[in-house]
């Protein structure tokens, strides 16, 4: 038989479903396991967003869509970007996907011709570099530091363009770190991208979860120059509890919105007409249960934080949104720990679930060694048993 597509057998496993998928199977064989693989919200969907999925089911609302998505949910997530980050977009700027995954997968395919180079910071989100090269793409690392707060500099992004730079790639707040870049140093990093006439993929999924009183900043209300090259990445499934409805968009300059939409009108078409009716009600209804929710995940962070700092062996930096926790097992590298040597981040995460009985996903897909992340969108007791175990596990 002929060979199957390069581009398509060169697309690794995602790190985080694996271990995640690990963790489901072995507690479905009935082993006593704690996960903080897969960052997914423990809280269940709110009431009045279950609610308006099931009148759209009795109301008949399950035929296609348009591909962009109904007008009422680009009108809300429009109305939501300007509520929250003082950004104005028409609906008709507002192309709704299958996920926040797939809205960046569906702007890397509209922005990138194959050979164009991604800036790209690390640590970074497993799934950027592998759907940069699926788009024909080539990603460019810049490294960030835990010394910098795992933050890059416009110094380093400056010197990271050359000809073939499309493009820039920004998380904040950060998947996997949490760190947060304030609006002095998104200016800095902006002007370099208006400088060299670059594109900047902001994904702020994680843009409501920001702690201890600080101001999130879009990129794109930096200016006009700033907005008319970006491309706003968000979605329903963090902030709102709603991972399984998959509902995800993009804003950003009208022509761009257009194309991702004829791209999706031969790719997946619409998504779900029921989780669109669902995202409307979250977008339009009350808000406090973003608040009261995040007051929670800021409570188990700070006790994280204690606890991991607490334990010999490993550290952790205090985030500032999201809800991961970079831990640094570098002391640990070439110990013996649960009967095997620890020669890797994708050894110790690998031990620590088979002998600790702990999911948490190695930082080395993340394009960091060294370090493991785990999540605290988990219940605090979750919480304090993992690290009763880590702390175990280590010694």
């Amino acid at each position: 038989m002929k060979e199957i597509s390069k581009v398509a057998a060169a697309v690794q496993a995602s790190t985080t479903l694996k271990v995640d998928a690990l963790f489901k199977q072995m507690k479905a064989d009935g082993k006593d396991v704690v996960g903080f693989g897969a960052g997914e919200p423990d809280f269940d969907t709110p009431d009045n967003i279950k609610e308006a999925a099931y009148k759209a089911i009795k109301d008949g609302q399950t035929k296609y869509t348009p591909s962009n998505g109904i007008p009422a949910l680009r009108q809300a997530i429009a109305d939501r970007l300007l509520a929250d980050c003082g950004i104005s977009y028409t609906a008709g700027q507002i192309v709704v996907a299958s996920g926040a995954k797939h809205s960046i997968y569906i702007a890397l395919q509209t922005l990138l011709n194959p050979g164009d180079e991604v800036l790209l910071p690390a640590p970074y989100w497993v799934t950027y570099a592998e759907a940069i090269r699926m788009c024909g793409g080539v990603p460019v690392i810049i490294d960030a530091p835990e010394t910098s707060d795992f933050k890059i500099t416009s110094k380093q992004l400056e010197a990271a363009v050359t000809a073939k730079t499309k493009l820039f790639i920004l998380n904040n707040p950060s998947n996997p770190t949490g760190m947060l870049y304030d609006a002095d140093e998104l200016r800095a990093l902006a002007a370099v991208c208006v400088a060299n006439d670059l594109y900047i993929l902001s994904d702020e999924i994680y843009y409501g979860l920001v702690y201890d009183g600080r101001k999130f900043t879009s990129v794109a209300s930096l200016g006009d120059d700033v907005k008319a090259r970006t491309i706003i990445v968000n979605g329903v499934s963090k902030s709102y509890a709603m991972t399984g409805w998959r509902i995800g968009y993009t804003a950003s300059d009208a022509k761009i919105a257009e194309v991702m939409s004829n791209y999706l009108s031969h790719s997946t078409s619409s998504p779900s007409t029921i989780s669109q009716f669902a995202a409307v009600e979250a977008l339009n209804g009350p808000q406090e249960g973003i608040l009261a929710m995040r007051d929670v995940f800021e409570q188990r962070r700070n006790y994280i934080v204690e606890r991991v700092n607490a334990i010999e062996g490993v550290s952790c930096r205090k985030p500032e949104g999201a809800f991961y926790v970079m831990i640094n097992i570098e002391k640990l590298i070439g110990k013996t720990l649960g009967g095997k040597v620890i020669n890797s981040s994708d050894d110790f995460s690998l031990a620590f679930l088979e002998s600790g009985l702990v999911a948490v996903v190695s930082c080395d897909g993340f394009g960091c060694s060294n370090f493991v992340r785990m999540t605290y969108a988990a219940s605090m007791d979750s919480i304090k048993e993992g690290l009763d175990r880590l702390e175990r596990f280590v010694k």
